[in-house]
């Protein structure tokens, strides 16, 4: 079917971002809003808006029945996620379709099977696809045993959710009794399942990503890798792709793994499989999200696709327009800034507050997905990312000097952002030579603490 209306239970850049693709294809848009965000562009921009509740997300943007109220009301064929908040719950996904609508995105089944890490590495098993080693399935007891059989380090793994949270790295036996009650609290504040397993810990990892998208006609096709490895607390800071440790020969073995990983599923929709790559090349499973990426963007601008555009079409019950050899195709390289309202001074503090000032940068290969504006007020109850700067040219080289302008002329005043980190990490010397692993803003606030010591003994 043809949709003619379709409801966004999100908000913020994603929420316009999708308004973009639904309006280009002549779909209506819904949007939801927290009392919060009523003047978020998202609202402004969707043809209509219904508030769904107080600004708490769970009391708005994790609230099932008030956004069905809201399908319902507004009698839209479809619902689109986004991501977070709802995008991975299978008992929305169900609830959509219960209520005579279509969730873009996968079952309900295939999101317990796949978006449960524990189980969907169960599934990496039977298909074949290399695993980190580690526990087998949830560990329930016996957990020092368990972690000692594995072998330290270790990494202790929320078997619910994403994101980062949930997940302590143990070095030794002396650390697991205190990283393990960490991760199962962390876990249980934020998604209600305290289920943890956990999995050898690989040393100086790069953080790879595979996109993928299966048609419900049983075609697969996998995208070009995309380099996660710039994080902080397991939360990704800036992605590129095509990765620069990546050789042509194992970008083909990612992609067939991830293609054989999603097959065996019986997964449809758009999503991403995870891996971890030790620094011989040799990559292990790692988990799936089912749902669109914060990151997309950058497989877009290589790939020239959209791929909200092959959500809603796969979701339309088509077929997947292109081959996988088109997909694995690359055009240039990549890059992405998550822009956040965040004081680097402190501790990366979240600083919502008004912004009086916004000035995006523009030109050739660049482009800002951002709901905010001037005199827009950030509000302090959700995720403190504000804008995405991405970038494109035709090698990695002139992309990272695309990236260094840019940045120099992305201006927001009001609230302290991390613009200017970006700037430091994008001129570091081993970011530049494609030298880095998850572990490098650890370093690299290390030298920073040094170099700062150094200046202060030295007045």
């Amino acid at each position: 079917m043809k949709f003619k209306k379709v409801l966004i239970a999100n908000r913020g850049e994603i929420a316009l971002r999708i308004i973009r693709t639904l309006r280009e294809l002549n779909i209506k848009a819904v949007c939801v809003y927290s009392e919060a965000d009523r003047t978020s562009m998202h609202v402004k921009e969707a043809d209509e808006s219904y508030c769904i509740g107080p600004a708490t997300s769970k009391d708005s943007y994790l609230n099932i029945e008030a956004i069905i109220t809201a399908l319902k009301i507004s009698n839209a064929d479809a619902v689109h996620p986004g991501y977070g908040f709802l995008a991975e719950n299978p008992d929305f996904s169900d609830a959509v379709t219960k209520a005579g609508a279509i969730f873009i995105g996968p079952s309900g089944k295939a999101i317990k099977e796949l978006g449960y890490k524990s189980t969907a590495r169960e599934i990496a098993v039977k298909a074949g696809v290399a695993i980190t080693p580690g526990s087998d399935g949830l560990v329930t007891k016996n957990h020092k045993q368990v972690a000692k059989k594995i072998g330290y380090p270790i990494m202790i793994k929320a078997s619910a959710g994403g994101g980062g949270k949930g997940m302590r790295a143990a070095m030794n036996e002396k650390e697991f009794e205190h990283c393990l009650n960490m991760a199962k609290n962390e876990s249980l504040a934020a998604f209600g399942d305290d289920g943890v397993y956990f999995e050898k810990l690989i040393l100086k990892p790069r953080h790879i990503e595979i996109q993928v998208a299966a048609d419900t006609h049983g075609n697969v096709i996998a995208f070009a890798e995309r380099d996660c490895s710039m994080q902080r607390r397991h939360q990704k800071l800036v992605e590129e792709s095509p990765s620069p440790f990546v050789t042509p020969a194992v970008r083909k073995k990612l992609a067939n793994s991830a293609i054989k990983l999603v097959k065996a599923s019986g997964y449809h929709g758009v999503g991403t499989v995870e891996f971890l790559m030790a620094q011989n090349k040799e990559f292990y499973f790692m988990e799936v999200n089912t749902r669109l990426q914060v990151e997309h963007p950058v497989t877009e601008m290589v790939s020239g696709l959209d791929l909200v555009r092959m959500q809603i079409h796969i979701a339309e019950g088509e077929k997947l327009e292109f081959t996988k050899e088109r997909a694995l195709e690359i055009h240039g390289h990549a890059i992405e800034h998550r822009i956040n309202a965040e004081d680097m001074q402190h501790n990366f503090a979240p600083c919502p507050g008004t912004i009086d000032s916004w000035f995006m940068p523009g030109g050739l290969g660049v482009r800002v997905d951002s709901h905010v504006y001037t005199g827009y007020t950030i509000p302090s109850y959700y995720d403190s990312m504000i804008a995405k700067l991405i970038v494109w040219a035709p090698t990695r080289e002139k992309a990272l000097a695309r990236s260094k302008r840019a940045l120099s002329e992305f201006y927001i005043e009001g609230v302290k952002t991390t613009i200017d980190f970006h700037s430091k990490i994008i001129n570091h010397k081993d970011f530049i030579k494609g030298d880095i692993d998850t572990s490098f803003l650890e370093k690299y606030f290390a030298e920073e603490k040094n170099k700062n010591e150094k200046i202060k003994n030295k007045k």
